[in-house]
């Protein structure tokens, strides 16, 4: 199988185009920790398959590293947008995950995406120790604002990132888990804690759009458009977004961050 290996903002993935190749869903998702193991695989925090698509330009089709079902993902959508100006598609185009249709554009390594979704923070509270928002982007996330010098905690946040992920009784399907701080009005430092990766990430696209909308929320909800620059392990993504006071909707979300290629290759399955 030709695959190729790319990354954005340190969030890596194996990447395929399906056209061809026919994987069934079974088989992507049996195939998927075998391609992600970093020990006797390629190595990867998710696996991600282009294929035909009958609402946008394509279907992206994205996995866990342990073959779970991630809805969404910021950095695998940039990602699977360059892969796809690379196989032939136009830099501006559209892909669907599940139901909802994504907008992209491409310029060189630069690839923003459009979402077509609303998030609405939710206090919910505490857990493990940490006051929670709940800003679920695409999929499903919590956010706590946290001391710049907490970021560095790392076997901490682990620890309380999976108790809090694992939280069946909050969280049935799991959430991903955010630890943001603020740096100014504009500005935020961010780790999580992914679902199906069971770590810290270098970054998440989809924990950057909830952590800023919740940064907006806690810190600076006068202003109704804002744009701020999240600072992750891996390198800075950049979200714009819209907000209504009235209902503490957030709306008109773009993502805009780096999208690499690193290696390409065969591998037998």
């Amino acid at each position: 199988m030709l695959f190729h290996k790319m990354q954005g903002a340190g969030n890596d993935f194996v990447v395929i185009d399906n056209r061809s190749l026919h994987f069934t869903m079974d088989q992507i998702i049996e195939i998927t920790p075998k391609l992600c193991d970093r020990k006797f695989g390629i190595g990867a925090d998710g696996f991600l398959v282009l294929q035909h698509s009958e609402t946008a330009d394509y279907t992206m089709i994205y996995r866990n590293a342990d073959g779970s079902d991630a809805g969404m993902c910021g950095n695998g959508g940039r990602c699977l947008a360059r892969f796809a100006v690379h196989l032939g598609f136009p830099p501006v185009h559209t892909f669907n995950v599940h139901e909802n249709i994504y907008e992209a554009n491409v310029i060189d390594d630069a690839v923003t995406i459009k979402f077509p979704v609303q998030v609405i923070p939710k206090p919910i509270g505490k857990l493990a120790g940490y006051d929670l928002l709940q800003a679920d982007a695409a999929t499903e996330h919590v956010v706590s604002e946290v001391e710049s010098s907490t970021l560095k905690l790392e076997n901490e946040l682990r620890k309380a990132g999976q108790i809090i992920r694992s939280s069946n009784t909050d969280f049935p399907k799991g959430t991903n888990v955010n630890f943001m701080c603020s740096i100014n009005e504009d500005h935020i430092g961010l780790q999580t804690y992914e679902r199906g990766v069971e770590d810290l990430t270098l970054a998440c696209g989809t924990g950057a759009i909830a952590s800023a909308v919740s940064h907006h929320y806690l810190h600076n909800r006068r202003t109704e458009k804002a744009k701020v620059k999240v600072d992750c392990r891996g390198g800075q993504l950049i979200i714009n977004f819209g907000y209504r006071p009235l209902d503490n909707v957030y709306h008109n979300i773009y993502l805009t961050g780096p999208a690499d290629f690193v290696f390409e290759g065969t591998i037998t399955l």
